[in-house]
C-alpha cells in the first residue's frame, strides 16, 4: 500500500518536508493496520520529514482504539553512505552518557568490558543518549524476565546478574568502552569538543563486505562475485567524455544527475571529479576520487599561511585525508569532507560550514551555552585566516599518499610549504584495507 500521497508531493516534487506549525495542510498520513496485541484494527499515523543527522526519516506512531496499545518508531529514509562508519568511545565521566547519539537499525553496538552485543536489525533507530541507551538496554532483558523465571530460574538469575552490572556502568566505578559499527555509515556520536578533536573518541571508515552489502539490500542474496572492470573500454575515450548517471539529491531525495569525468592534474595524477546538481531544491555538490593506485608512502603537506594570495592555491583533499590547523587545536578527520578538489579558501569554508554553521548540536534543545561561544569563536577564527589576519599552519595528512596542494613557485621549491613522505603505520594500513591485500606473485590459471 503507497502511503504517498499527491498532497505529499505538491511543492516541488520532495516528499520530505521540515515540520512546520503553520502548515496546516502538512498533516500525518493514516493507516488502518493491525494490533499486534489484540489482534484488532487500529491506526498508524506516518510523517515524512527531515531532522537533524538523520536528514530524512519516516516518524510512525500507531494507537489502538480497542486495547489501548501504542508505540512510536523512527526509519531512516536517507541514501546509504559510501562507507560504513565505527565509534568506540572511552566513557570516563558522567558528561560523557549524556552524549547525544544516532544509533540507525543497522548498527551494532558492544561493550568489550562485559562482553555485551547488540546485534544489527534487532532494535529500531533511535536517537538517544549513552544514557538512555543502557537504559534501553535494561528496559529489554528485563522485559521477559518473569517468564525466564517460571520456566529456568538458573537463567534467570545469571541474566539479572547481567543486568546489575549494566545498571552499575552510570555509576562509573570503572570506565568501559562503547562501540557503535554501521555499515550504513548512518550512526553517529556527539563530540562535545567539536571543532576540537575528542580523545576519548575514535571514528573509523570502512570499506563494506559482501555479506553487509546484502544485509543492507545492496547486493542481491546469490551475488558471490566482486564488481569485475567493463571489458573493452577504451581510456582515451573516457578521458574526453563526461559520463552521467542517475542518482537521489542528498538534500530533498529527488531524482537527479551526476557528472563524473577523469581530469590530469599538473604536476600530480589523475583524479576521477563528480559533480551532482539537483533541478529541484538546487542544492549543488562535488566529490573527487583518486584515479590511480595508493602510494608506497604516505603524504603530509604543511603550509603557512601567511599572505592573503595563499587562499587561491588549488588543493586536492582526497577522501582519506585529514586537515589539522594546530594554532587552533582543529583536526579534521578522514572522508568528514569527502574528496574535495577546491582552493584554500574553498577548504576553510567547507570547514566553518561543517563544524558551525551546519553543526546541529548547536541548534535547539542540543545547544549549550558554552558549545554556541566556543564554535562561534571558531569561525570568527576560520574568517580572519580567510581575510588574511591570522597567519596559521594548515596540515594536509594523506595516509594514501593522494592529496595535493598547489606550488605557486613550481617548479621551484615553495618557501611556506614543505611535503614529507612518510611510511605508514600498522593501524594506518589497516583503516585503508592494505594489510590483508596481496598483488604481488600471481600467477595466471590455465
Amino acid at each position: 500500500m503507497s502511503f504517498i500521497s499527491e498532497e505529499n508531493v505538491r511543492g516541488g516534487g520532495s516528499v520530505f518536508r521540515d515540520i512546520n506549525a503553520e502548515d496546516e495542510d502538512w498533516q500525518p498520513t493514516e493507516i488502518e493496520s493491525l494490533c499486534m496485541n489484540c489482534y484488532q484494527n487500529g491506526t498508524t499515523r506516518m510523517l515524512l520529514t527531515k531532522i537533524p543527522f538523520f536528514k530524512e526519516i519516516i516518524v510512525s506512531s500507531f494507537s489502538c482504539a480497542n486495547c489501548g496499545w501504542s508505540n512510536t518508531e523512527i526509519q531512516s529514509a536517507g541514501r546509504i553512505q559510501d562507507q560504513g562508519v565505527c565509534y568506540s568511545l572511552k566513557v570516563k565521566t558522567k558528561q560523557d552518557l549524556n552524549r547525544e547519539i544516532v544509533k540507525a537499525d543497522s548498527a551494532t553496538t558492544r561493550i568489550p568490558e562485559l562482553d555485551f552485543e547488540i546485534p544489527p536489525f534487532t532494535q529500531k533507530g533511535s536517537l538517544s543518549t549513552i544514557e538512555g541507551l543502557l537504559d534501553r538496554a535494561v528496559a529489554g532483558l528485563e522485559q521477559d524476565q518473569p517468564g525466564r523465571r517460571a520456566a529456568d530460574p538458573v537463567v534467570a538469575d545469571r541474566i539479572q546478574e547481567f543486568i546489575q552490572k549494566l545498571k552499575k556502568l552510570k555509576d562509573l566505578e570503572n570506565e568501559f568502552t562503547l562501540l557503535i559499527e554501521d555499515p550504513s555509515g548512518n550512526s553517529f556520536v556527539e563530540n562535545p569538543l567539536a571543532p576540537q578533536k575528542d580523545e576519548a573518541l575514535t571514528v573509523t571508515r570502512f570499506k563494506r563486505t559482501v555479506e553487509q552489502d546484502k544485509q543492507l539490500g545492496l547486493r542481491a542474496d546469490d551475488d558471490e562475485d566482486l564488481d569485475e572492470d567493463p571489458a573493452g573500454e577504451d581510456l582515451e575515450t573516457m578521458r574526453q567524455e563526461v559520463l552521467v548517471f542517475p542518482t537521489n539529491c542528498p538534500e530533498c531525495n529527488s531524482p537527479a544527475s551526476t557528472n563524473m569525468k577523469l581530469v590530469q592534474i599538473p604536476h600530480f595524477k589523475e583524479v576521477v571529479i563528480m559533480a551532482t546538481n539537483c533541478d529541484n531544491c538546487g542544492h549543488r555538490t562535488n566529490e573527487v576520487k583518486s584515479g590511480g593506485a595508493t602510494e608506497q608512502l604516505g603524504t603530509k603537506i604543511t603550509l603557512h599561511i601567511t599572505d592573503p594570495s595563499d587562499m587561491s592555491r588549488d588543493l586536492l583533499k582526497s577522501e582519506t585525508c585529514a586537515v589539522l590547523i594546530p594554532e587552533l587545536e582543529f583536526e579534521l578527520g578522514m572522508a568528514a569532507l569527502g574528496g574535495k578538489f577546491t582552493t584554500m579558501e574553498g577548504l576553510l569554508k567547507d570547514i566553518k560550514d561543517l563544524t558551525v554553521s551546519k553543526n546541529p548540536f548547536i541548534c535547539g534543545d542540543s545547544s549549550t551555552t558554552d558549545r554556541v561561544e566556543k564554535l562561534s569563536e571558531f569561525g570568527e577564527k576560520i574568517d580572519k585566516i580567510i581575510a588574511g589576519e591570522m597567519s596559521v599552519h594548515v596540515i594536509l595528512d594523506d595516509p594514501a599518499g593522494n592529496s595535493y596542494m598547489q606550488n605557486v613557485y613550481a617548479p621551484d621549491p615553495d618557501p611556506e610549504m614543505t611535503v614529507e613522505k612518510y611510511t605508514r603505520t600498522f593501524e594506518q594500513n589497516e583503516e585503508l584495507g592494505l594489510n590483508d591485500m596481496k598483488t604481488e606473485n600471481y600467477q595466471e590459471e590455465n
